[in-house]
């Protein structure tokens, strides 16, 4: 018996100093002693948050903000939701919020006004097809078939050549204006985005169109990698990087992608 509330005694003590470093790490940074404030997007969409309502925790950066929450030592009734517009948040100054999701890239250009955390997400290229092509099966035999097109000056006429090597060279446009319009009038099969871009096209922009699949990121050269964004100087930076790279190593930034942007999104991974 008193092996047993031997172990019991240092299982409880373990838990309360992950709980308690958790606590201390973000301990007198947070605006509101206690309390993370998160924001996202007014409104927030699918599939990063589910129906815009991120306190219930469904949708991926939704999932991932109370993933982090916990790690730091937040119980989720101590996360504070507020709303703010993309490009107000990314403005330098004084922020009403610990960090704030909204696919916000880093870039070295925005890390002159703002601070960033350890990516959460790294953005793999999704390929897009227009009504004519939506029973395509996933396959690179299948793509190579399609009839492509592509900006000019963009890395996805190389990732083409390379990568899917296309039966018939892709027809090249000014803009991605010129690709939609050319995919929504059944002129091209197919294009590649990334794949958050991919999914508001075919929701919102290209009616009949449809995401048929999404490469592995590592398939992808120089991809979109999104961070938390943050106060300049934020002093939680540290915590939230923290908390992010246990979340890595653990599998759970992992599983909670597969269950909010594979599963959810129905977008299955392009097969060799």
């Amino acid at each position: 018996m008193s092996k047993l509330l031997s172990s019991c005694a240092l299982t409880l003590a373990l838990m309360s100093t992950t709980a308690f470093a958790g606590g201390h790490c973000a301990a007198g940074k947070t605006l509101t002693d206690g309390t993370l404030t998160i924001a996202t997007g007014n409104p927030a969409y699918y599939p990063w948050v589910m129906d815009d309502a991120p306190e219930s925790g469904q949708g991926f950066e939704a999932a991932v903000a109370y993933a982090v929450a916990a790690e730091m030592g937040f119980d989720a009734d101590a996360v504070t939701w507020v709303r703010t517009s993309f490009d107000e948040a990314i403005q330098p100054g004084a922020k009403n919020f610990d960090f704030n999701m909204q696919q916000y890239s880093i870039t070295p250009e925005r890390e002159q006004m703002v601070d960033f955390s350890a990516p959460y997400y790294t953005a793999p290229m999704a390929v897009l097809v227009g009504p004519g092509a939506v029973d395509t099966a996933p396959t690179m035999d299948a793509l190579r078939e399609l009839k492509w097109g592509a900006v000019g000056s963009t890395t996805a006429v190389p990732k083409l050549a390379s990568v899917i090597q296309p039966s018939s060279d892709p027809l090249l446009y000014g803009d991605n204006a010129d690709v939609n319009a050319a995919i929504g009038a059944n002129q091209i099969d197919a294009a590649l985005f990334d794949l958050p871009t991919a999914l508001f096209l075919s929701a919102v922009m290209i009616e009949g169109s449809k995401v048929l699949g999404q490469f592995a990121p590592d398939m992808t050269d120089n991809p979109d990698q999104f961070g938390m964004l943050m106060e300049e100087g934020n002093p939680l930076k540290a915590c939230v990087d923290e908390a992010l790279a246990t979340l890595t190593e653990n599998g759970t930034l992992a599983a909670i992608e597969a269950e909010w942007l594979q599963d959810t999104t129905g977008v299955p991974l392009i097969q060799q």
